[in-house]
């Protein structure tokens, strides 16, 4: 499909790094320098990305507050055949940052808008958590309000990736510990930083921790299938049953293989364990 606009004019849209500046791609690189104009969360802060490298741009603001604003502005720059950069802080624009506005208004003029992956905490993170990742979910900021979070983690089927302010974490584990001490938990804080910490565990065990432990900087959180929520995958519950029939066949305790199936497949230990006894 040819684009509406003039000839070169593009929206890019460019991982940065989430932590470690060495992170970013040649090709983000490549269009940073070419880019007629930078839009960005933070312009300090991307004037340290772009010092790094040795690349003068010019930066423009684009948060939050004056996304919808900019972004026809934006746009327009794109038709008129300039090529607009955009980035955030950290990680890919519009994951829990500003963008959708810039690249909806672009989309629907029929501009061309090109997508450079990168850093990307969520992905970091659940890989690093040891989860099962063939079923995950981001659910991006973890509801502030008790009844929503419980909600949205009690009724997860799938490993589940959040963030999760550091000022709140002490309190989501205990949450998490009163109702399902058993989950499966990973803590994944500061990736790629200086101080950069992963900690697996239980929900009772990471709460017991991080009560007095306080984390600062950057969370993610990954969690395992809840207690009793039934996956939405047939063939996964049917390959997680017949992991643990052939454990149990072999010598194991049901309970506890339960507790290790569901640990390696997201699945609900307590699930697994009625439908073993009911067969």
């Amino acid at each position: 499909m040819t684009s509406a606009g003039a000839p070169g004019g593009r929206l890019v849209v460019c991982a940065t790094p989430i932590g470690n500046l060495q992170d970013v791609t040649l090709r983000v690189l490549d269009a940073l320098r070419e880019a007629d104009v930078v839009a960005c969360e933070d312009t300090r802060h991307t004037r340290r990305l772009l010092d790094r490298h040795g690349i003068a741009a010019k930066l423009l603001s684009y948060h939050e507050h004056n996304e919808r604003a900019r972004a026809g502005e934006l746009a327009a720059r794109v038709r008129a055949g300039e090529r607009v950069a955009l980035v955030s802080d950290a990680g890919m624009p519009l994951v829990s940052d500003p963008g959708y506005a810039l690249v909806r208004a672009c989309l629907d003029a029929d501009l061309r808008v090109e997508v450079l992956p990168g850093p990307s905490s969520v992905l970091a993170a659940l890989v690093a958590s040891g989860m099962p990742a063939e079923h995950w979910r981001f659910v991006g900021f973890l509801p502030r309000k008790r009844v929503e979070r419980e909600r949205l983690l009690e009724r997860a089927a799938e490993t589940l990736v959040a963030f999760e302010s550091p000022r709140r974490l002490a309190a989501t584990l205990a949450q998490l510990a009163e109702r399902d001490p058993d989950r499966a938990l990973a803590v994944c804080r500061e990736l790629t930083k200086l101080h950069e910490e992963v900690r697996r565990g239980s929900a009772a065990e990471l709460a017991e921790y991080y009560a007095e432990h306080a984390p600062r900087g950057e969370v993610v959180l990954v969690l395992g299938a809840a207690a009793g929520a039934s996956s939405e995958d047939p063939a996964a519950r049917a390959d997680a049953l017949a992991a643990l029939r052939e454990l149990v066949d072999a010598g194991a305790r049901p309970r506890p293989a339960a507790k290790v199936v569901a640990k390696l497949t997201g699945a609900s230990a307590n699930e697994l364990y009625r439908q073993l006894t009911d067969s």
